[in-house]
């Protein structure tokens, strides 16, 4: 069997010095293209410049005297050396070249094409005729200006390995932050998050850290939730289990058939109402856990069949349990979290209503939001004791009947997995209590938040 391949992960640090790299190099490309051209230019302005100095120095040279001077003798010769660059013809006096012809009729700077070569002309026009002109071939002129534009270049392309090492050492450092900050999550102990340090940060980085530390918050409260679940789940289960070994012992006792069938009665019941506390703690576990994915549910059918599921239980106290519609009611619901709420609800409404009362289920809407409400007609719940109920395990002191106090704690949860609204109020009409469940409804075929 061949090993996995190597997952090769992309580098946000390799990326930002390649992205860092091509914008510096890219913008050294054109400062250099810029500067060569730049450079160049006033290199070819400095040669004609030199070429007009010449020429008016020429010229002065010559207005000194109309004899011979040895100072002019020398300048002269220096100015045609044939060695130099520069050569300069002193008109009517020196030869006239073949290519000095009518075109150089205006003073000033011309390029012409020789046998010699092309060269570059400055015509200094005097009096009488006189007339200096000055020539360079352009060959050295452009060799010249390259050299001089090639090293206003040079340390610009020098100083590219030194960018480019400044910026992997800037991108690093700019990074520096994350490792920390991911050094602080590794170190943390799994079952105990802590928020990450938010003070110093960039301010980019900032809204992420944050995001992080409410995440690890709704992380904590998880883990402390579910710690008190486990410890009220232990708790609770440990009394039933000590009453099942103890009925058990009893059972193994039984000298005759007739007292075994005696004793084998409350042990069933103690399984059964085992078996319901675990289911009911499983049911809470799932909605605290959630995740399950919303859907559409039609109420009024579901409501219809969970009325039918719970009849015998409200005829063996002689409730009269009845359903009361007055809309179509579709919600954006798990129907596992709808149905756990509903049920419990109602289970809870037929336990504490006395003997001979009434239970209605309603459906209804307003001012767009579907209600479902359990109405009774029993004791009632105190109002200190109406948030209190809610929370698991939870009994009012001196309530009739058997039970975890799990059924409202579940039903509280089943409507926070769905978006809703759960709450406990006074019946107006008189001795009761209304199990109401508000939610955004369904409108024109869509469901909200779906």
């Amino acid at each position: 069997m061949n090993p996995p391949a190597a997952v090769v992960r992309p580098s946000l640090r390799r990326r930002l010095v390649l992205m860092l790299g091509v914008a510096t190099l890219l913008a050294a490309l054109v400062a250099g293209a810029v500067s060569f051209v730049l450079a160049y230019a006033e290199a070819r302005e400095f040669q004609d410049d030199t070429l007009r100095q010449i020429a008016r120095l020429a010229g002065r040279v010559r207005g000194v005297s109309a004899g011979p001077d040895r100072r002019s003798a020398r300048a002269s010769a220096t100015l045609d050396d044939p060695e130099s660059l520069i050569s300069v013809i002193r008109l009517p006096d020196d030869p006239r070249p073949a290519w000095l012809t009518g075109a150089l009729a205006t003073p000033g700077f011309h390029t012409l094409d020789t046998q010699a070569g092309r060269l570059r002309v400055f015509l200094l026009q005097g009096s009488s005729g006189r007339a200096v002109v000055v020539t360079q071939p352009t060959d050295s002129r452009d060799e010249l200006a390259i050299n001089s534009a090639l090293r206003a270049l040079i340390p610009l392309l020098l100083l590219l390995p030194l960018m480019a090492w400044l910026i992997a050492r800037l991108v690093r450092s700019g990074l520096l932050p994350v490792t920390e900050l991911a050094g602080h999550l590794d170190a943390q102990a799994a079952g105990q998050p802590q928020p990450l340090p938010e003070l110093d940060l960039p301010e980019e980085m900032a809204p992420f850290v944050q995001a992080i530390n409410r995440l690890l918050a709704r992380i904590s409260g998880l883990l402390g939730q579910q710690r008190r679940f486990v410890a009220d789940a232990a708790h609770e289960l440990r009394t039933p289990l000590a009453a099942l070994s103890i009925q058990a012992q009893n059972l193994g006792q039984a000298k005759s058939r007739e007292e075994m069938a005696e004793r084998l009665g409350p042990l069933l019941d103690g399984i059964g109402r085992a078996r319901k506390l675990t289911g009911q703690l499983l049911s809470l576990a799932r909605l605290q856990a959630g995740g399950a994915a919303l859907t559409l549910v039609e109420v009024n059918p579901l409501a219809r069949e969970l009325l039918a599921e719970l009849m015998p239980l409200a005829e063996a106290k002689n409730i009269d349990l009845g359903l009361d519609e007055t809309a179509a009611v579709g919600l954006a619901a798990t129907p596992e979290g709808l149905r756990l709420m509903i049920v419990n609800g109602l289970e809870n409404a037929i336990k504490y209503t006395p003997a001979g009362g009434e239970v209605t289920l309603r459906l209804r809407v307003e001012d767009e939001q579907a209600v479902i409400e359990v109405i009774d007609n029993g004791p009632g719940i105190p109002d200190e004791e109406r948030e209190r109920v809610f929370a698991p395990f939870h009994r009012r002191p001196g309530a009739a009947g058997e039970g975890s106090g799990l059924g409202l704690a579940i039903a509280r949860e089943a409507a926070d997995s769905l978006g809703g609204e759960l709450g406990l109020r006074p019946r107006p009409d008189g001795a009761g209590t209304v199990f109401s469940y508000r939610q955004a409804r369904r409108r024109e075929g869509r469901v909200a938040g779906v």
